[in-house]
């Protein structure tokens, strides 16, 4: 089994088939860790309330995910802080190594492999969460169009470069104006 950055390993033989309760709280190095990955500014909670059972030859998972996140905006590259509340439902099976092309049934996208004999419910938070993030964050209009005014457009950067240029050649002052 690999280190993760948030990791709750547990083994399928200590499942039942009745949902059992998982409280996972990720502690500061783990979110650190994760915000990095995912490339935020910052996770300020991570938090999962789980329910978690056997089934056949792996097992299911129902609960929920919350978390308070804080993204980069695309365009200004001002923080966006966001909140993120999502149910979850998941299934970990054994991996299929069979290396044929599956077709996915859509109650397939939610289906998680498992490692050996257990299963890392912590890493299964971790995924969801990725996946809930916003791809595109946007700091409110007023932020953006503040950040603008800083901007600068392609043919004035090119301008300023030539200026720059110039302005470090140490013949340019001998010139003929």
């Amino acid at each position: 089994m690999t280190t993760r950055d948030f990791s709750h390993v547990v083994a399928l033989a200590k499942l039942s088939p009745r949902p059992q309760p998982h409280h996972l709280v990720a502690g500061e190095a783990a979110r650190a860790a994760l915000a990095a990955r995912f490339g935020l500014q910052s996770i300020g909670r991570l938090e999962a309330w789980l329910d978690v059972s056997r089934s056949r030859d792996g097992a299911a998972l129902t609960g929920r995910m919350v978390a308070d996140v804080v993204q980069t905006c695309v365009v200004s590259g001002e923080p966006v802080p966001a909140h993120v509340a999502e149910e979850l439902a998941l299934r970990f099976e054994p991996a299929d190594e069979s290396g044929e092309e599956l077709e996915l049934e859509s109650d397939a996208l939610d289906v998680l492999p498992t490692d050996g004999d257990a299963i890392d419910l912590g890493e299964a938070v971790a995924q969801s969460l990725a996946l809930a993030l916003d791809p595109w964050p946007r700091a409110p209009d007023e932020v953006v169009e503040q950040a603008r005014r800083h901007l600068t457009t392609e043919a004035e950067a090119e301008a300023q470069a030539e200026a720059d240029k110039k302005a470090a050649n140490p013949f340019s002052k001998l010139r003929p104006q």
